[in-house]
């Protein structure tokens, strides 16, 4: 099923060292680790990277730019329209634009409501 508009999500959450906490309109929460986004950035350089690798396991990733600190971490974000965030890295890559969709599909761990909360047959204590 493609979804051509995507809503934004209801809540954005980001802890610069750790990654960005997503809930998304249904209820679902996604959090995305910081290297991970940076691995998944939907840029070209990334994307070729990703190729690469998948072709070949053994490549050797370029070295980190832009950084004193041997901890990753993402600066910023800021908003693209209503589709999408552009993440800064503290390694200066900032081309990737993340869109909702796109979020949405590579959620590395997410948790869904439970779709017995508020039901009248739940016992309550």
């Amino acid at each position: 099923m493609e979804m051509l508009h995507l809503q934004p999500p209801q809540s954005i959450d980001l802890e610069k060292d750790r990654g960005l906490t997503l809930t998304w309109a249904d209820g679902t929460v996604s959090f995305y680790p910081v290297v991970y986004l940076r691995k998944m950035s939907p840029s070209a350089e990334a994307r070729k990277m990703r190729e690469t690798i998948n072709a070949n396991p053994l490549t050797v990733l370029p070295a980190r730019r832009g950084t004193q600190s041997t901890t990753l971490m993402a600066e910023s974000i800021e908003m693209v329209g209503r589709y999408a965030i552009r993440i800064i890295f503290s390694d200066g890559h900032h081309t990737g634009l993340f869109s909702w969709q796109y979020l949405r599909e590579i959620a590395p761990e997410s948790t869904h409501p439970d779709p017995g909360e508020g039901d009248s047959l739940t016992p309550h204590a």
